[in-house]
């Protein structure tokens, strides 16, 4: 790996945090966590949260990104 390399890693590793603190900031008006395919099952004292819809918008939007800037 030369420098070159790491450089375009950290760039990429930046923006994709950058993105993520954004999306912290504005959680409240984006319903991550609360798609109609997310499993919430429990009572008062105990709670099981299966985000199983968010997780596949998530891999689908990270493998199109990853996808993007990989290609050479």
């Amino acid at each position: 790996m030369n420098w070159v390399e790491i450089g375009k890693f950290l760039c990429l590793a930046g923006l994709v945090l950058i993105v993520i603190g954004a999306i912290f900031m504005v959680y409240d008006k984006i319903p991550i966590g609360k798609l109609p395919g997310d499993i919430q099952i429990g009572t008062s004292k105990f709670k099981i949260y299966i985000p199983v819809a968010t997780s596949i918008l998530l891999s689908v939007a990270l493998t199109l990104i990853l996808n993007f800037f990989s290609r050479r």
